[in-house]
């Protein structure tokens, strides 16, 4: 495969990518819940991260991988915090 088509077939898997992150939007804006609040926040992150090693390759532009692992290392401490913060937040039964 030539190198332009790789580059038009990387930028047309952003694009779409890029769709779910727009259709994820929904959900947050829905919710109902604050875990599907936070999920689709999960899928921002892990979207934006494909988007970028995408945008990295057609791009030649390897310092987008580094934004792409910090941003993936960012999404999982958010994760964490999250749980911490519901699960201190939960009453806890004693059976």
């Amino acid at each position: 495969m030539r190198k332009s088509g790789m580059t038009s077939l990387n930028l047309g898997l952003a694009l779409i990518l890029i769709a779910t992150i727009m259709m994820g939007l929904i959900r947050v804006l829905r919710g109902p819940t604050a875990a599907d609040r936070m999920l689709a926040a999960q899928l921002f992150g892990t979207t934006s991260v494909a988007v970028l090693l995408l945008l990295a390759e057609a791009m030649q532009a390897p310092s987008l991988q580094n934004v792409a692992l910090v941003l993936a290392l960012l999404a999982a401490v958010a994760t964490i915090a999250f749980i911490r913060h519901i699960w201190s937040a939960s009453p806890q039964s004693d059976d």
